[in-house]
């Protein structure tokens, strides 16, 4: 590949300019087709069909490439009349890369919740819920940081230096356990400096986190939005606009930072807060000394003070999208995690501190911990549903949005779930290494093992899988079921001549009956959620009220209870434990196996398109550096060249396209046309996140652009239509294009053709069409703009397309009938 010296990619690129000087304004006729590829990614080379490319402007992480041949393409339009220069964005290293970054799957927990952040329903900005909504989200996420430290704090503490440590049965046989017996005794062999050495490892881990928080935060969320220019064109109507247009949007490195520094301290304070549990406990054994006594409530003190101002900050660091969030911490936000540490050195050396007589017995106090944290969690859950449902009441009527706006609360439980199968399992795990195979907590266990709540937590998860795999299995049933229905209607799409093919017949209708199972995911996150909480409760009640772990607690029962309680028991110890190996399995796949990571990296993209705005340690956002690149690039060479441009977006792509195009002045914002494929912009950002992409929102792009067209399949799993219907005449959504393009043998096709699904949209004839139509209508003169009312969008339970009336028939059998079947011959008439 030939190269140029990148420029920094948050400043407008000079690459055009020429050595005397910057260029002469190229004819108005010169127009740019920029490039955006989806999930998975693919290289500049494919993406412009040439082996020899050039870039143009960025770096090794993202860039802009063109063919050699078309570099210097400002300095010579005459070449390009009546096609546009074709330039390739590549971003796939911003999600992708070394294997390493399969390890941001064990920050899935954390993604989730910064997803139920922006999940709210499309209520009005003004209204009083969405700010309860946004602190309610922003606690919950605070929770799993301590559920984080707790869980290794249980580790590192409670298993290791107060229980096996303090068991000679437990130590025996471990070399590196050696100086922290009871029977060396050693200085190290007091119980209060085994936890007080012990800490290091949990604080070891909150470090990790915030190193890797900050050198994401500054990788990822340093690209600044370009400045815009004072528009022509009349405000965008309040009923249309979209935070994603505000100029600070996709820029909160200070809000990264004041929650990474709250998030550090609770961590921090959460290891402070154990060990002064502890250290509690041994003044009560000793007797108490005056001094240690005293000293050990100052600490106590400090610790809740400090804690209460991690709560303040969290509550006061909501998003300001409207300008760029430039604004300095406060002294307080930034010296914060650094009187925690201080507060946490206090308290290990006064845990550390000789008590003559003490020694380490059970579990370490404040197990207990961890069933208040679900509890404050189901709260905080239940809260939030109902913050939602008085937001959902006041926005727009939505058939389409998912679980009627209830969304962010099932992905908030969830991600609560998530965080405690992971702790849980590494616990889990732990435990039976160190007690040599022993079952923890058994009377011939050598050590008593974690917290009982645990072990009821892992007893649920068989149970919950069940609930999943029945409703998996009615999802394949119903793919069956659905796929034998369309298989009627699948021979009408083409052309009568080909022979019919009963095997083949079955696949394509059983593609598009899979395809269609996208559009029932709310279903399953719905069972999900439920089950969940229904049964989190009951592991909650059932630790509280026994004591015991769910084996110990039946024995008194019926044999088949018991065999049932200890199964479930032993399994799900088990299944938490792999639940942790798989996700780091399946991580290193997906950055090795470019198929995996399309389809793994199908949620891992949605979930990590959205900035950090509710937990700093989640993976990083490319969009901030994605969306800012895309809006330089568009807003500088349109400036400079007086261009027109198309902008060209596959499946994530588009989503990223759009953004980007929202953050343009409306000048700008006119000369560009959209060309959109496989697209989930309806689809799943519209149905999940409805106070960002809902129909308003989409009208409002697609009035100020100055054309927009989508292409969609019934085999595509991911994309769909826009469901936009515009008076003007003009199309959005083009398709259901035709999938296969061709269905048996024939003299033209005398193979079988491939079914493309969400892949390879070029492929089809219509696709070029539709290209040339776009930049054919990139003319010299500026378009104007539509008039307000010419859109609206369509949320119906029906499946239509969106196109106009006097193209098709009104009904809403476009996109299928009730039961995913496709309307008999429009696929035939839209590819023609």
């Amino acid at each position: 590949m030939e190269t140029a010296d990148p420029t920094p990619h948050a400043r407008p690129t000079d690459r055009e300019s020429t050595a005397d000087g910057p260029p002469p304004a190229a004819p108005p006729h010169l127009s740019l087709e920029l490039l955006v590829h989806g999930v998975g990614g693919t290289t500049a080379q494919e993406m412009l069909g040439d082996p020899r490319v050039q870039l143009i402007t960025g770096d090794d992480t993202a860039a802009c490439y063109r063919r050699t041949d078309d570099a210097d393409a400002e300095q010579r339009p005459d070449d390009f009349r009546g096609e546009p220069v074709r330039e390739a964005y590549c971003w796939s290293n911003l999600t992708s890369g070394n294997g390493a970054r399969a390890l941001w799957l064990l920050l899935v927990p954390f993604m989730v919740a910064n997803l139920a952040h922006w999940m709210r329903p499309a209520a009005p900005p003004e209204h009083p819920a969405q700010r309860l909504y946004d602190l309610l989200v922003r606690i919950l996420a605070l929770t799993l940081t301590v559920l984080l430290a707790a869980a290794a704090c249980e580790v590192a503490l409670d298993l290791t230096a107060w229980q096996c440590a303090g068991t000679t049965v437990c130590a025996a046989g471990k070399s590196w356990m050696g100086f922290l017996s009871p029977d060396n005794s050693g200085w190290w062999s007091a119980p209060g400096r085994r936890l007080a050495l012990a800490s290091m490892v949990p604080l070891l881990v909150i470090g990790f986190l915030w190193w890797l928080s900050r050198r994401t935060w500054s990788a990822y969320e340093s690209a600044s939005p370009p400045p815009r220019r004072p528009g022509t064109s009349r405000d965008t109507p309040a009923a249309e606009r979209t935070a994603l247009s505000l100029d600070g949007f996709w820029y909160g490195r200070r809000l990264v930072a004041r929650l990474r520094a709250a998030h550090t301290t609770a961590g921090v304070l959460t290891i402070a807060a154990v060990l002064r549990a502890a250290g509690a406990q041994a003044d009560g054994q000793t007797g108490g000394d005056t001094a240690l006594a005293v000293t050990g409530r100052a600490l106590t003190a400090l610790v809740i003070l400090l804690a209460a101002a991690t709560v303040v900050v969290v509550w006061r660091t909501a998003r300001s999208e409207a300008v760029p969030d430039d604004e300095s911490d406060h002294l307080v936000v930034r010296a914060l995690p650094f009187a925690s540490l201080a507060a946490l050195t206090l308290i290990v050396l006064h845990t550390g501190w000789a008590r003559p007589g003490s020694h380490s017995h059970g579990a370490l106090p404040g197990a207990a911990a961890f069933g208040g944290i679900a509890v404050f969690q189901g709260l905080l859950v239940l809260a939030l549903a109902l913050t939602a449902w008085v937001l959902q009441r006041s926005a727009p009527e939505d058939a389409r949005t998912a679980l009627c706006g209830m969304g962010g609360p099932a992905v908030a439980l969830l991600a609560c779930a998530v965080g405690g199968v992971l702790s849980g399992g590494v616990a889990q795990r732990f435990a039976d290494w160190l007690d040599g195979g022993a079952t923890p907590g058994q009377d011939h266990a050598p050590i008593p093992g974690p917290p009982v709540l645990l072990s009821w937590q892992a007893s649920v998860i068989p149970v919950l899988l069940v609930v999943v795999a029945i409703v998996v299995v009615l999802a394949a049933v119903r793919v069956v079921i659905v796929g034998g229905r369309v298989a009627k209607d699948v021979p009408g799409l083409y052309d009568p001549r080909e022979h019919p093919d009963e095997r083949r017949t079955k696949r394509i209708a059983g593609t598009i009956a899979g395809a269609g199972l996208t559009d029932s995911a709310p279903v399953l996150v719905a069972a999900t959620a439920a089950v969940t909480l229904v049964l989190g409760a009951g592991a909650v009640a059932g630790a509280w009220l026994s004591d015991r772990a769910p084996g110990r607690a039946t024995e008194g029962a019926p044999p088949v209870v018991h065999a049932a309680a200890e199964t479930a028991e032993s399994l799900g110890s088990w299944l938490m434990s792999a639940g942790v190996i798989l996700l780091i399995t399946m991580g290193r796949r997906a950055y090795r196996d470019h198929s995996a990571r399309r389809t793994i990296g199908i949620l891992w993209d949605v979930g990590t398109f959205w900035p950090r705005a509710a937990h700093p340690f989640a993976p990083p956002c490319y969009a901030e550096r994605a969306v800012p690149d895309l809006t330089w690039r568009m807003a500088t060479w349109t400036e400079r060249f007086d261009g027109r441009l198309v902008l060209s977006g596959h499946s994530q792509g588009s989503v990223l396209a759009a953004a980007a195009v929202w953050q343009l002045d409306p000048v700008t914002r006119s000369r560009v046309a959209l060309l959109t494929y496989g697209s989930p912009l309806e689809r799943l950002y519209g149905r999940w996140f409805p106070a960002f992409f809902g129909p308003p929102a989409l009208t409002g792009l697609h009035r100020q652009m100055d054309d927009w067209r989508n292409l969609w399949r019934f085999t595509d799993p991911i994309g769909g239509p826009i469901r936009l219907t515009c008076d003007d005449g003009r199309r959005i959504d083009e398709g259901p294009l035709r999938d296969p393009l061709a269905f048996g043998r024939s003299l033209q096709n005398p193979l079988p053709a491939q079914i493309l699904g969400h892949g390879d949209y070029q492929a089809d004839p219509v696709f070029g069409r539709v290209r040339a139509e776009l930049i054919a209508r990139l003319g010299p003169d500026l378009p104007g703009q539509r008039p307000a009312d010419d859109c609206t969008g369509r949320g119906g339970t029906g499946d239509s397309t969106g196109r106009h009336a006097a193209d098709e028939p009104a009904d809403d059998s476009n996109e299928g009938s009730a039961d995913g079947r496709p309307a008999q011959g429009s696929s035939g008439r839209s590819s023609g």
